[in-house]
């Protein structure tokens, strides 16, 4: 397993099919053969994707029983292993006691690399309960042979913030790999990468991860590159080379889908956009999120054009 963290990572979505009874369930096969499919994509420059995540927000984790979660990670490990990737999950938990349950279980069923989330608590935790819950997840991690993930969601309402201090201290941990910051701040990541310039930070938003790069970000997690693995692999390509303006057109082409990438019902827009780019509409609607109306569905197909059209005239459509 390659643990190389410049680059960019798709946040696969967890594809549903009806039972003989009616009710969704996991389709794993279908979930499988495409982020296999995401995975084998090459850039412009000959670069794949560098790492997994797996029942993640986009992969419908807030509606997945514990049982129906690690059995999808148990099944999106085979494919990671076979391509050679870190295989990247979320966890989170009101105590620090429940967040070390948690990391034990990913690590059993193939999860490499755990991006843990802020205590689920009303209160706000002070920097000392933060560390103390970060820190056990830590100790759990070397335990149990894998890495941690702190991730700081800022603009998500129910995240409590991470400060920057807190970041900083939690980075130098023996087993914390990186870092992620998924906001449209991203000074956030240009402060932390003047204290400390060696730091590993990914980008959790896709509208900003150019100014992410150019604010120090080594790549990033990503939902559009999902739906467009090619464009999502060249624009990290040119970020790390430093080609602003070539990163910068593809940013541009992929902005109308991006978008929905910030938005409350992001899961549901994306895993739309992602039917109707494999011609799978009822695939793309079944979700144990939302429901969407004709006018939000009108507006992803839209967009998804928009973009699909943009990308083609870069020759950027796998």
């Amino acid at each position: 397993m390659s643990s190389k963290w410049d680059g960019v990572m798709p946040a696969v979505f967890t594809w549903l099919k009806e039972s003989k009874s009616g009710a969704l369930e996991i389709d794993f096969g279908t979930t499988q053969k495409q982020a296999a499919d995401v995975l084998k994509t090459q850039g412009n420059g000959g670069s794949r994707m560098s790492g997994l995540v797996g029942s993640g927000t986009l992969g419908e984790n807030s509606y997945l029983s514990t049982k129906q979660r690690l059995s999808l990670l148990e099944a999106l490990s085979e494919v990671s292993k076979e391509y050679n990737v870190p295989l990247i999950s979320g966890a989170a938990a009101e105590t620090k006691e429940q967040l070390a349950k948690i990391v034990k279980g990913l690590a059993k069923v193939g999860v490499d690399t755990v991006m843990v989330m802020p205590p689920k608590t009303k209160a706000i935790p002070s920097d000392k309960e933060m560390y103390e819950y970060y820190a056990l997840s830590e100790a759990t991690a070397n335990d149990v042979g894998v890495t941690i993930m702190p991730y700081n969601n800022p603009d998500a309402a129910g995240y409590h913030p991470l400060s920057t201090d807190l970041l900083l201290r939690l980075s130098v941990l023996p087993k914390v790999t990186a870092l992620k910051i998924s906001t449209i701040d991203v000074s956030i990541i240009e402060t932390l990468m003047l204290e400390n310039k060696d730091l590993k930070i990914l980008a959790g938003v896709d509208t900003v991860t150019v100014h992410a790069g150019l604010a120090g970000a080594c790549g990033g997690i990503t939902g559009v590159g999902v739906i467009f693995p090619k464009a999502s692999v060249t624009m990290q390509e040119y970020i790390s080379n430093g080609e602003w303006d070539k990163a910068n057109k593809i940013s541009q082409a992929l902005n109308s889908l991006s978008y929905l990438d910030a938005q409350p019902l992001l899961m549901e827009y994306l895993k739309l956009a992602m039917g109707i780019h494999h011609n799978d509409i009822a695939g793309g609607l079944r979700t144990f999120g939302k429901k969407l109306t004709q006018k939000q569905i009108d507006d992803v197909r839209a967009r998804y054009i928009l973009a699909k059209e943009r990308l083609e005239v870069l020759d950027l459509i796998s």
